[in-house]
């Protein structure tokens, strides 16, 4: 019997409605999973916060209370609105709230209640709000310099003495502490720092002020007598949140990079003893210790833990000797902790949930940046995944024995990462995936190439088999026909999601499958026009990305445009490691240049036998530069992307080692456009001799799941706790290969084409900082993007889903 095209489309067709009907029985997709009533976020741990919970603006780094517990501040720091508000903690209602322009963790009353001082972030002062009737009076300002970006100073922790006639405030930009007279608004002194501060706490006796060096692994001793730096003591990585006890005796060091409290005592400036918060026993990273609190009557020690999205207790009645009475869980990314009476009240930085967001970016009546856009009404907020997910305050009651063992079987259940994963990672016997160190895999070269932005259903919402919407694909099977290819005859990954949430924390999800406290923290700033990028070495991993792993185990590596260009290299490791002729970020640079750089080095060593067995290559065209007049178009350069990635895969294909290769392919992040789904949902692509053929693949994978895969390839163990919990994706893999080549699909579109058109895309676009990938103020790029396709008038279709669950094996009626 003859076969046709037509019955080969049919039978797919029929292959693809099957699969999707296996896909709404069994997948995991974020939101709330109905069996338990958890909360599952995209990178695989879920929620089930204690207590009670009121909304907070846009990332909370920081709550105080007044010194009579009746009143409550929250400072909101995120992408979008910032702001400052006042809440009754004892009623748990929101009082008052002020909108800011800038600001930044800083926040302190004083003792009489009846001033709030909050930092102003870039604009370089302190606000100084009265406080009557329990609402937030006009704000007088302490200015420290001028606005940036002519001043880059940035007040951090703020305390005040108890007279109110002296307040200290810390720095981040200029690394320095500043004394002032709150009451003439005037600087008194300014001491330089040996690093950047983070937050600052005064003695009882008021003598001694403590202030923690966010990048130096040190706290600072300053004198208010002598006006001098005494001395620094040691602490762990990344110290931020400090804590007294209110005698003064013991002072309490979250630090960040080592899921630890360093419990120093003050008397002899010596760590009396270190307190690991880690739910098992671990070096790897991923519990980001930043919030301290203590019980009314000090026994109780409550520790944030940001990563692991709960609270670490401990009995420290006789510090030096604490014990860990288990842990609370709490929302997503909790900041900060502070106690009254009985009540423990926590700033969950994302709130308490993952979203879609369908609308994707909608058209703004003023043609700004994203930093004049503070203030709009929710709706043109929740149109960017750096504004979507809101904070939270939870208010827990101090649990009884009995609860707190519930609580912290919760928190275990909670989280996907354990010590057997680090050791054995989930898997099947016989796959080419290895579950622990010492296996050995079929697979000798992994290729990984990062690219730019996108959502899944922005580039592949019109693949059958997968679940898309093809209202919001803009970018599909014409524009994209290598990446449609890769998808189809490999594996179509329709349940990917990204890590991260932009560029600035995505690179360090795509290189170490974490991304510190102090870029998840200060990345908002920036990306909202309110102050420059920090890019100093504080802002790493300690124990350093993925190449730093390779050289210590011996694997040859090398990185093509990722984190360097034209062999100049931005970390230590990656010091003669990087091509020569490979450009980084750079939107006038077209793919095809990187794809021609690439294959030359490539040839060059494999014809040495020194093709690394780990390589790196950033492709990034599909980024785009809006419709800046001059520039290539959105169709162009994502056309010329997935032509720069199908050449690259095909002549890999042609080459001899291609019998022991893989290739792996993500977008760093998922900001630059919409997703019915959830924000973080991306297209993701494996292919090689060992990977499934025409394989819908529905598992649940992420960024740190992806990297995972590859360390267990390359006999790497895990970076963080992330990818050590992550899921691998051996799902996509078999251990009978075909080697059939890769074939390249020329481009559909013409790759060359520029934005010719003068409009108000074309005009907002001119505005953009095309320098590198994160100045880009990407609501208002993904909106010209929009239009440039859709034509300029288009409006961004309305939602089609907003509550996400996991689906049952009887699909009820309600379920969509």
């Amino acid at each position: 019997m003859k076969t046709t095209n037509r019955t080969i489309y049919k039978t797919r067709v029929l292959t693809a409605l099957l699969l999707m009907l296996c896909f709404c029985a069994q997948a995991q997709v974020p939101g709330k999973i109905k069996q338990t009533g958890q909360v599952l976020l995209p990178n695989g741990w879920k929620l089930s916060p204690a207590g009670k919970s009121l909304p907070t603006g846009d990332l909370p780094l920081n709550i105080q209370l007044s010194a009579s517990g009746r009143l409550l501040a929250v400072t909101n720091n995120g992408q979008s609105t910032q702001s400052v508000q006042l809440f009754d903690p004892k009623s748990e209602r929101l009082l008052d709230e002020r909108v800011l322009t800038k600001s930044w963790y800083g926040l302190a009353f004083s003792r009489d209640e009846q001033h709030l001082y909050v930092s102003g972030g870039y604009d370089n002062w302190i606000l100084d709000f009265g406080i009557q009737n329990n609402k937030i009076g006009k704000a007088d300002t302490i200015k420290l310099g001028l606005p940036f970006p002519k001043g880059k100073i940035c007040p951090t922790g703020i305390v005040v003495t108890k007279s109110n006639n002296r307040l200290y405030a810390v720095t981040k930009e200029d690394s320095s502490l500043y004394v002032i007279n709150p009451a003439a608004h005037s600087i008194i002194k300014k001491l330089q720092l040996p690093g950047m501060a983070y937050s600052c706490t005064l003695s009882p006796d008021e003598k001694i002020l403590y202030i923690s060096l966010w990048g130096m692994a040190k706290v600072a001793v300053y004198n208010t007598a002598t006006n001098q730096i005494e001395r620094a003591i040691n602490t762990g990585d990344h110290p931020n949140e400090l804590l007294l006890n209110k005698k003064g005796t013991y002072l309490f060091v979250a630090n960040a990079n080592e899921n630890s409290v360093s419990v120093i005592d003050t008397k002899t400036g010596k760590i009396a003893e270190t307190i690991s918060t880690v739910l098992y026993p671990t070096k790897l990273a991923g519990s980001t210790t930043n919030g301290l609190a203590l019980s009314a009557d000090e026994h109780t020690l409550y520790v944030a833990n940001a990563d692991n999205n709960c609270l670490a207790v401990f009995n420290v009645t006789k510090p030096g000797s604490s014990q860990s009475m288990g842990f609370i869980p709490v929302g997503w990314y909790p900041t900060n902790v502070k106690t009254l009476g009985s009540k423990i009240i926590v700033a969950n930085g994302k709130g308490l949930t993952s979203k879609a967001n369908p609308h994707g970016p909608q058209p703004f009546e003023k043609d700004n940046n994203i930093g004049e856009h503070v203030g709009q009404t929710a709706k043109s907020e929740i149109q960017y995944i750096g504004g979507l997910f809101k904070g939270s305050l939870s208010f827990i009651e101090n649990p009884r024995p009995d609860q707190q063992k519930v609580y912290t079987k919760q928190v275990y259940a909670n989280t996907p990462f354990n010590t057997k994963r680090t050791i054995t990672a989930d898997g099947e016997t016989g796959n080419p995936i290895p579950r622990k160190a010492g296996e050995k895999s079929p697979i000798k070269y992994v290729f990984y190439i990062i690219k730019e932005n996108r959502t899944y259903d922005q580039v592949l919402g019109d693949m059958p088999g997968g679940d898309g919407d093809t209202s919001l694909c803009i970018f599909g099977k014409q524009i994209t026909p290598n990446q449609h290819a890769l998808a189809s005859q490999f594996v179509l990954l329709d349940n990917f999601y990204v890590d991260a949430e932009v560029s600035a924390d995505g690179h360090n999800w795509s290189m170490a499958a974490y991304a510190t406290d102090v870029i998840e923290k200060t990345w908002p700033t920036n990306y909202s026009n309110r102050g420059p990028a920090y890019n100093g070495a504080a802002s790493g991993p300690k124990d350093g990305y993925i190449w730093d792993y390779c050289k210590r185990a011996g694997v040859t590596y090398r990185s093509y445009g990722e984190f360097g260009s034209y062999g100049k290299a931005q970390l230590k490791s990656l010091q003669g490691h990087m091509a020569p002729n490979s450009p980084g970020f750079n939107m006038k640079i077209k793919d095809q240049v990187r794809a021609d750089a690439w294959q030359a080095d490539f040839d060059s060593l494999l014809a040495i036998k020194a093709v690394p067995q780990f390589s790196t290559l950033r492709i990034s065209s599909d980024h785009t530069s809006g419709q800046k007049k001059g520039e290539y178009s959105p169709i162009a350069a994502v056309a010329d992307n997935d032509l720069a990635v199908g050449r690259i895969i095909a002549h890999l294909s042609e080459s001899p080692i291609w019998k022991e290769s893989v290739v792996f392919i993500l977008e760093d992040d998922a900001q630059a456009g919409p997703d019915h789904i959830d924000a973080h949902r991306s297209p993701a692509y494996v292919a090689g001799p060992y990977v499934k053929r025409n394989m819908p693949i529905h598992s649940m994978y992420s960024t740190s799941g992806m990297l995972r895969t590859m360390e267990l390839i390359l006999g790497l163990p895990p970076m963080s706790q992330y990818d050590a919990g992550a899921l691998p994706m051996y799902d996509c893999f078999t251990s009978k290969p075909d080697f059939t080549p890769f074939k390249l699909i020329g481009a559909q579109v013409d790759i060359d084409a520029r934005n010719i058109a003068v409009n108000e895309s074309s005009k907002r676009s001119e505005s953009f900082n095309l320098a590198n990938e994160d100045k880009v103020p990407d609501r208002d790029m993904n909106e010209v993007i929009w239009k440039a396709i859709k034509g300029e008038h288009a409006v961004m279709p309305a939602p089609k889903r907003s509550a996400f669950v996991i689906l049952e094996q009887k699909k009820d009626d309600d379920d969509d």
